[in-house]
């Protein structure tokens, strides 16, 4: 696959319009918000001026303007556009707590003309029949929770079909997928029957953790499996992919890229390990010290005192870590910051 290039997609032309997003997805922090973010204002007002940030650096809220498109992000974010674009029936996408699946997810809706419809079912769960309730209710459409599977499902099509007739696709994404049972995921499959021959009605995207890849590989899931027609899995980024995250959020935000020196900067993949939100968490802390201390660069010595705070909760777990914080970083412990989509 080409790589995308470096510049941040989505701007400018008819790629670039806002999709019809319908149902709970708006307050699952997946559609754009319509009223400015005030809490991460307060934030940002702590250590902004200190530092020069016209903007939060580390907000902990996906934020596609801030996303580092590293070749890995570029491939995922590709294979993602390029299931949708290409009438693909099912587009899955895998990745560790915290990897960045929904700001991608985001960036897809900025990337959707008004001929898509986009609905969220999150964290759904039950047996036969309850997740048609769930799709439904993300569509936004009413249904009498007593009706049976039958009756719910030709509510469902008759739907997709009238957006279909008037020119509209429907794009249905699951995200937490890794919490559907075997039988609720084939019942997903189920749904893409509805899709015939090139008239591509409905697609799914199934995003979730890594083990919803061994859930589909299941022979269970064989017609699933070979409805997946991409797939990409995101891995926590590698040492020298998490300097740059941090210093192209530092830029982004109105800094000069610095604000962190070299032995920081690694000891912030050691701590994290290369989980992007913890990362954020990490450095929107350690900001808040160096701000505290009159200080204009975070270094090691800093970081340890936030550690050693128990400040940063993510780490209270971590305590080898921080009894390893004068050692050099171990080539042996990074991550892989790239993995071919399968």
């Amino acid at each position: 696959m080409v790589d995308r290039p470096q510049e941040r997609p989505g701007q400018g032309g008819a790629a670039g319009l806002q999709s019809r997003t319908r149902g709970p997805e708006r307050d699952a922090g997946l559609a754009p918000p319509d009223v400015p973010n005030t809490g991460a204002h307060l934030r940002q007002s702590f250590y902004a001026e200190h530092f020069g940030f016209h903007d939060h650096p580390f907000t902990l809220m996906p934020d596609p303007s801030m996303i580092l498109w590293s070749r890995a992000y570029r491939r995922a974010f590709s294979v993602l556009e390029y299931g949708v674009i290409s009438g693909s029936p099912i587009t899955l996408l895998t990745g560790g707590i915290g990897c960045g699946k929904t700001t991608l997810l985001r960036e897809l809706l900025t990337r959707l003309d008004e001929t898509v419809t986009v609905a969220l079912v999150s964290n759904a769960q039950g047996g036969r029949g309850e997740l048609l309730q769930w799709v439904l209710n993300a569509l936004g459409l009413g249904f009498d929770p007593a009706a049976g599977y039958v009756a719910l499902f030709q509510t469902l099509r008759d739907f997709l079909v009238a957006e279909y007739a008037a020119g509209r696709r429907t794009l249905l994404i699951f995200d937490e997928a890794q919490n559907l049972s075997i039988e609720s995921l084939e019942e997903l499959r189920m749904l893409t029957n509805v899709n015939y021959g090139k008239d591509v009605v409905v697609q799914l995207v199934l995003t979730g953790q890594p083990e919803l890849r061994d859930l589909v590989r299941s022979p269970r899931l064989e017609q699933l499996a070979q409805r997946i027609a991409v797939s990409y899995d995101l891995t926590p980024l590698d040492a020298p992919t998490t300097a740059d995250f941090i210093r192209h959020r530092l830029t982004a935000a109105g800094g000069t890229g610095a604000e962190f020196d070299e032995g920081a900067l690694a000891m912030i993949h050691r701590v994290s390990k290369g989980v992007p939100r913890l990362i954020n968490q990490f450095c929107d802390i350690s900001l808040l010290y160096a701000w505290t201390a009159d200080q204009r660069q975070v270094g090691e010595t800093l970081l340890a005192q936030v550690l050693e705070d128990n400040i940063f909760f993510a780490a209270q777990g971590l305590k080898e870590a921080a009894k390893e914080l004068g050692a050099s970083p171990d080539a042996s412990d990074t991550s892989p910051s790239e993995r071919n989509p399968a």
